[in-house]
């Protein structure tokens, strides 16, 4: 094999240990030198450093380590013929690199670092005795020493650290780069952050330009006076950006699909319940993958019970899940819609405006601790239900907490639509909802977490100050590596079990896509107001302080394996359902009340124009291909090469086996 050039070691991971209080005369039983040195028994490089109040093992794994650990994984990897053949470290040349040239994906080698790191245990016969600040800790036979440490709280934490070279890189080219607002590296985002934030930033890119068009139509909708054909203006802008929408998101499916054929991936990564970054399976998940696994291997049993038993498995799970959105759905009737309710009747009889920003104001502020204490409990209902894989459980916790949240943003705008027909108050809610929220909603995500940072170092820099005794003298924080592990995780606000931060921006963004949809009019200018016209925080704005709070204020996030954005498709998809509903019916009340029509012909021209529009909807998924001409393509190649290949194999095994039976 051709050897590989030496590279300077890359340090992603680090280990968080305290310092030790006691200095023990012999260290070769000292459990963190025993870990520092299995690290590198495991082919880790390893850099020690010592911060004020911790102390930080740095990790890096050559190039070697990474592939002979793919091998061992039997990890499969595209090739350049097209197929996904399991990766052999002695064949490195046959396997397709990264767009950024690298052999493996970040995700593959968060993967590697976690298999290496949690795979080191006692091998010997007998148990071992380590020793850390006069106490004794016994390692047992095949035990993992990591999750000992932990176990013990020697070992504090294990989380990827920023490569500063390319966090520099990236703080130019993207987060401060203002010349192109849309305009991002999104290899570059993959490559250093992984799937999962690179597809959201890719979504997020395209629907910021994509709303350009709807705010340029609401402006023209609002600000020219069309003569005798204004009657029609607010129609066509509700059929222009109800296609609009429908378009988008079939777009974005090709996009997708585009994104995921240049990087190398396929679909199947997201389902392979082996193929698991980190995240390991509860006690019930790991019986019901058990017990699939033991009904696809059994041979010459009786395979009818075992059915008959993964059946009552399967529509138990099913069962769970019902019950736990019907809890749900009985506390948003009974708990939080007389609260809706009653501030929605509230904003209607207070007439100062003044009052009513402010009652908005502290209801949003409210509201906001309230669903977010709801979204715990869904949480803890998801821990009882029997989901097969992470991204099932993510996929049931996106749905239950986005119910919580759609009553709250929603049911009081419908209250003033279509019980009180005040389309005058309904205009005047959604601007101060818009900027109310986005308000909080910056300040919460920017502002918080830095807060959060600020106090970790006050409080290190406190506990340092009276062990020394002293109150005066500045105290720096010298290594990088310290200040990384003070930074909060990107984590989402309802708890880290089965999310990171990306589940606050989808819901941010599913929850804006649905007030300028369904009440678009109302109030044409708000897609002008959400993309372009908000001060505060707009799309524009949105996509550059998500890159600043990734690159500056939190760690480094652990890569997700996610292809698609998930349930919050669906999730859009159904918003989009109900624009067409509540439009149709707004547009019958709007124009009855102003005397524009009669009711009788105008409710009928509406509810045809509601079921072309659902017509619509649905039939463009069928005239417009969820792949572009180039991927299918490219798979159908990649197949036909690949069955080249196997068929000359079978060949060249069955024309050898012929020679030698003559």
């Amino acid at each position: 094999m051709v050897g590989h050039r030496e590279e300077e070691p890359v340090y992603e991971i680090a280990v968080a240990v305290p310092k030790r209080r006691v200095k023990e005369g012999d260290e070769s039983e000292d459990c963190v030198e025993v870990l520092v040195d299995e690290f590198r028994k495991a082919g880790l490089i390893t850099d020690r450093v010592v911060g004020i109040a911790d102390e930080f093992i740095k990790l890096a794994a050559p190039l070697e380590t990474l592939g002979r650990t793919a091998a061992k994984l039997r990890m499969r990897k595209p090739t350049h013929i097209g197929m996904d053949l399991q990766f052999e470290w002695e064949d490195v040349n046959a396997f397709v690199r990264q767009p950024d040239g690298s052999l493996f994906s970040w995700c593959e080698r968060f993967h590697f670092y976690r298999h290496l790191i949690y795979g080191i245990v006692n091998k010997s016969q007998s148990d071992i005795i380590l020793k850390w600040d006069m106490e004794e800790i016994h390692w047992e036979r095949g035990e993992p020493l990591l999750q000992r440490l932990e176990s013990e709280s020697i070992v504090k934490q294990v989380f990827p650290m920023h490569i500063e070279t390319k966090r520099k890189e990236l703080l130019r080219s993207w987060a401060l780069n203002w010349l192109d607002f849309t305009k991002q590296p999104i290899d570059d985002i993959y490559s250093y952050f992984g799937t999962k934030i690179a597809v959201y930033f890719a979504f997020l890119g395209m629907y910021t330009r994509w709303m350009l068009f709807p705010a340029g139509l609401g402006l023209i909708s609002q600000l020219i006076d069309f003569g005798p054909f204004q009657l029609l203006v607010l129609p066509i802008f509700f059929v222009s950006i109800t296609l609009w929408a429908v378009m988008f998101f079939q777009f974005w499916k090709r996009k997708n699909s585009a994104l995921l054929t240049r990087w190398q991936i396929s679909y199947s990564v997201e389902a392979d319940p082996g193929y698991d970054l980190g995240y390991k399976l509860s006690g019930k998940e790991w019986s019901l993958v058990q017990s699939t696994v033991e009904l696809a291997g059994k041979e010459g049993q009786d395979r009818r019970k075992d059915k008959e038993k993964f059946q009552r498995e399967e529509w138990f799970g099913a069962f769970l899940r019902v019950r736990n959105d019907a809890i749900v759905i009985l506390c948003i009737i009974c708990l939080q819609l007389p609260f809706e309710l009653a501030y929605a009747h509230l904003y209607e009889v207070v007439g100062s405006d003044v009052i009513k920003f402010g009652l908005t104001a502290i209801y949003l502020f409210l509201i906001q601790h309230f669903t977010r204490i709801g979204g715990k409990v869904s949480v803890q209902l998801i821990n009882h239900e029997k989901n097969v894989s992470r991204e099932y459980r993510a996929d049931s916790l996106v749905y239950k907490v986005f119910g919580l949240y759609f009553m709250q943003s929603y049911i009081g705008l419908f209250y003033h639509a279509l019980l009180h027909r005040n389309f005058k108050t309904l205009r005047q809610v959604l601007i101060q909802r818009l900027i109310i929220s986005e308000v909080l909603e910056n300040l919460w995500e920017n502002s918080f977490p830095y807060l959060k940072y600020s106090y970790k170092k006050h409080k290190v820099r406190k506990n340092k100050r009276h062990e020394k005794g002293s109150t005066r003298g500045k105290i720096q924080f010298a290594s990088r590596v310290e200040k990384e592990y003070l930074k909060p995780s990107y984590s989402a606000s309802i708890g880290e079990e089965l999310e990171d931060g990306l589940f606050d921006d989808f819901l941010e963004l599913a929850l804006q896509f649905g007030m300028i949809m369904m009440f678009a009019c109302v109030f044409p200018l708000a897609f002008a107001f959400a993309a372009l016209v908000c001060p505060v925080q707009n799309n524009i704005t949105e996509i550059r302080t998500d890159a600043l709070k990734l690159l500056v204020i939190m760690k480094r996030p652990e890569p997700r394996t996610s292809v698609t954005i998930g349930a919050w498709l669906n999730i859009f998809q159904f918003l989009i359902v109900m624009s067409i509903c509540t439009n149709s019916a707004l547009l019958v009340c709007l124009y009855d009340q102003e005397g524009k029509w009669k009711i009788e012909p105008g409710l009928a021209a509406i509810l045809v124009m509601e079921h072309v529009l659902l017509l619509i909807k649905f039939g463009v998924s069928r005239f417009v291909p969820e792949e572009p001409a180039w991927v299918r393509a490219n798979r159908v190649k990649n197949a036909t090469q690949a069955q080249d290949v196997c068929s000359k194999q079978l060949l060249r095994t069955i024309s050898a086996k012929a020679t030698k039976d003559d």
